[in-house]
């Protein structure tokens, strides 16, 4: 793989005339390897431009499938792909861009089980999570195995960018030794997230992942770019090594690969990680409410959310303010809480049930209410 063809000469010219890259640096990237973890959001740029910059071997990990939510910004995918395997299709797409490099697919979800399997071989691993289990366990994979680990993540409006290379600066767990807690950070299900936000964030990490290969620059080691869409505000901010970090300190603790979703208390794919709460099925909450049952509706969705749909006479507390308004809430009847798909809603019963109410979660939401009961609902 040392030599271009005439073929890859034409195609990578603009990069060939760069001082700092040229025929050189064009081998690096062919001769570089890159596994991708995550093709949704932030994997759709980072996929797209790492393929178009000719890096020879790309990794892709995921384990989901397209849906119709995912278009709005993970743009590596269409419509024609809906039902596909996101691998799959991002696989696809790469090799349109680009034939003369090696995309490897592996459509299943990334563990302590498999990942050092996986990741063999691979120059760098890169970041396009939504989840902090496989954060954690990508990290700790970086620094037991020596190699750089390119973060990004998203929230909302906002976005976070770094290089964490423990050979020569912090990791991510200097900066966050321990997760937050399970119900204190939204998914982009839960929260929302702007749409071009990952196409921002996606790109910069694509740009310190061909930084790092051609040695050019100075990439974001010790550094954490924060970015405010709104705003459009770039913040950096210094980090330093924490000797006492459990992976990568003086005395490290973590010496293997652990059991991530134990310890940041959530799972990695999706599930709400409340266990212990009642919860009733859409269809069942129908026919007690039809029946006239003392049992009354809690909507904890964002007040922006009954604009496309809502259940009659719910009374609307969202997620974050139920701690606060619970006084609200008449404690003599039993209350069936709901959201849009039972992760936020799920975290309301548990605190209802805590301060004494008889309360259960409507299992799967607004939105399996609009399959199971009422299709004229509309689901989003």
């Amino acid at each position: 793989m040392n030599d271009l063809t005439q073929a890859e000469l034409l195609r990578y010219s603009r990069h060939l005339i760069l001082p700092e890259v040229g025929l050189e640096g064009q081998r690096k990237l062919k001769n570089a390897s890159v596994l991708l973890v995550g093709t949704g959001g932030l994997g759709s740029p980072l996929a797209l431009y790492l393929a178009a910059a000719g890096i020879g071997r790309i990794g892709l990990v995921d384990y989901d499938v397209v849906e119709d939510s995912n278009l709005q910004r993970q743009v590596i995918h269409g419509t024609d792909r809906l039902g596909e395997l996101k691998v799959e299709s991002a696989r696809r797409r790469m090799l349109e861009l680009n034939p003369y490099i090696r995309v490897e697919a592996y459509n299943e979800v990334f563990s302590a089980e498999n990942a050092r399997d996986i990741a063999s071989g691979y120059d760098l691993l890169v970041d396009g999570t939504d989840n902090f289990p496989t954060r954690y366990l990508i990290n700790d994979l970086a620094v037991l195995t020596g190699r750089p680990f390119v973060y990004g993540s998203i929230f909302r409006f906002e976005g976070q960018v770094s290089v964490f290379d423990a050979r020569r600066g912090p990791c991510y767990r200097c900066l966050f030794p321990e997760p937050p807690p399970p119900d204190s950070v939204p998914s982009c299900a839960e929260g929302g997230v702007f749409g071009v936000l990952p196409g921002t964030v996606g790109t910069i990490q694509g740009t310190e992942v061909i930084k790092l290969i051609l040695g050019i620059g100075e990439p974001l080691i010790g550094k954490l770019l924060l970015y405010d869409a709104l705003d459009m505000t770039f913040q950096t901010v210094t980090l330093r090594k924490n000797p006492r970090c459990r992976v990568c300190g003086e005395t490290p603790s973590v010496t293997e690969l652990i059991d991530y979703e134990q310890f940041c208390g959530v799972p990695a794919r999706g599930a709400h990680p409340v266990s212990g709460i009642a919860e009733i099925e859409p269809r069942e909450a129908a026919r007690r409410l039809a029946q006239g049952a003392p049992v009354g509706l809690l909507d904890v969705r964002e007040p922006v959310e009954q604009q496309i749909s809502t259940l009659a006479e719910a009374v609307l507390i969202p997620v974050g303010q139920i701690q606060q308004r619970m006084e609200e809430l008449d404690k003599s009847r039993e209350w069936i809480v709901y959201c849009r798909s039972g992760v936020r809603s799920a975290r309301a019963v548990a605190a209802l049930q805590a301060a004494g109410f008889r309360a259960s979660n409507l299992r799967g939401g607004i939105n399996a209410w609009a399959e199971q009961v009422d299709p004229e609902i509309r689901k989003y």
